[in-house]
């Protein structure tokens, strides 16, 4: 079993039960837009994941810091759910069940999501302009376009729609180009 399949097995569960309270309670957006944010610190630091990660840190230290991090910026139910992960030692596996998450309430709102990946930043116009394309390619209401920088495309951009992949970078381009030569 690749680790990939073994980290959403244990983070399946525990997404679906902050889906559930929160539908209970009728604050999807709420959690949905308060776990972005603590994905978003733990994405952009790295010592927060190394922390986090490291068995040999204390669990009253981890608790702490998480403590200090989110304490007034969350949910009190996301807070005892993140001090929860530690105890159980399954903080190792909150990006996971973030995204996890956040997918779920994606196809709860049938929000398509697309993966663009790019080697420079598109502007708001450029984005708004490949929003309405994927909209009539996927017959969707609304896009999340989550947008990731990869200087290896050299120019172009990648679009990943679930399983499906339109490359229409320059290293693409390039790499069509050679296996057409090298094939005659």
């Amino acid at each position: 079993m690749s680790n990939q399949n073994f980290e959403e097995k244990i983070a399946t569960p525990y997404a679906e039960a902050l889906i559930a309270h929160a539908q209970s309670l009728n604050i999807l957006d709420q959690y949905k837009n308060e776990l972005s944010s603590v994905l978003l610190v733990l994405s952009e630091s790295k010592d927060l994941q190394a922390f986090l990660l490291n068995p040999l840190t204390s669990n009253s230290n981890k608790k702490a810091v998480l403590k200090k991090l989110f304490e007034n910026q969350v949910d009190n139910f996301i807070m005892n759910f993140l001090l929860v992960l530690v105890d159980r030692r399954r903080i190792s596996f909150l990006k996971t069940i973030i995204e996890k998450y956040l997918k779920i309430t994606y196809l709860l709102e049938s929000i398509t999501i697309v993966e663009l990946y790019s080697a420079v930043d598109l502007n708001e116009v450029q984005q708004n302009n490949l929003i309405d394309k994927i909209k009539l390619m996927t017959s969707s209401n609304e896009i999340k376009l989550v947008s990731k920088r990869d200087s290896s495309l050299i120019g172009g951009f990648i679009i990943k729609i679930g399983s499906k992949i339109i490359d229409a970078s320059l290293i693409g381009k390039l790499n069509k180009i050679s296996l057409y030569l090298n094939a005659n």
